[in-house]
């Protein structure tokens, strides 16, 4: 049912987007905008054609879920090992496909392609305030790798 995504998926995927950035939106509306999407047609276009930034979708007859991914290396860096790593960008369940374990499908999936092509790891960043995906990452068997913080400026920024 997890599949590479296609062409024909466009259109859902979009929908999918736009239900990603709305749970941002509710939980940093300082820093998202309200009602759009990180990419749009002709973006996903491309990136559906570029090896390196893999999108997998859930499929069992509608697309209820998606995983956007990105390959990286770090190569002959001075501090650095040399790493391939699988960068999980985004990774979404459609709102009504929730608790029907099409997550899982899709992070299994996606641990099963990194291994496949020799990945050291992978990584992904979860936004503060979304306890629903910490939980759900840390069943996976995931584990906090490195912590970002921030302290807030402007305090206007999105009122």
């Amino acid at each position: 049912m997890v599949r590479k995504a296609t062409k024909s998926d466009i259109g859902r995927i979009i929908g999918l987007l736009h239900q990603v950035n709305m749970v941002h939106y509710a939980i940093r509306p300082d820093l998202f905008r309200q009602h759009t999407t990180k990419y749009d047609a002709q973006e996903l276009e491309t990136l559906i054609g570029d090896e390196s930034r893999p999108i997998f979708v859930y499929d069992d007859g509608e697309v209820r879920g998606h995983a956007f991914c990105q390959v990286t290396e770090v190569s002959g860096h001075q501090l650095l090992q040399d790493v391939r790593t699988l960068y999980i960008d985004d990774i979404c369940v459609d709102e009504t496909a929730r608790g029907r374990h099409v997550g899982k499908a899709l992070y299994e999936a996606v641990i099963d392609y990194a291994q496949s092509i020799g990945c050291h790891n992978v990584t992904l960043n979860v936004w503060e305030g979304n306890d629903s995906a910490m939980s759900f990452y840390r069943n996976m068997g995931m584990k906090v790798q490195k912590t970002g913080m921030e302290v807030i400026l402007d305090e206007s920024v999105g009122q």
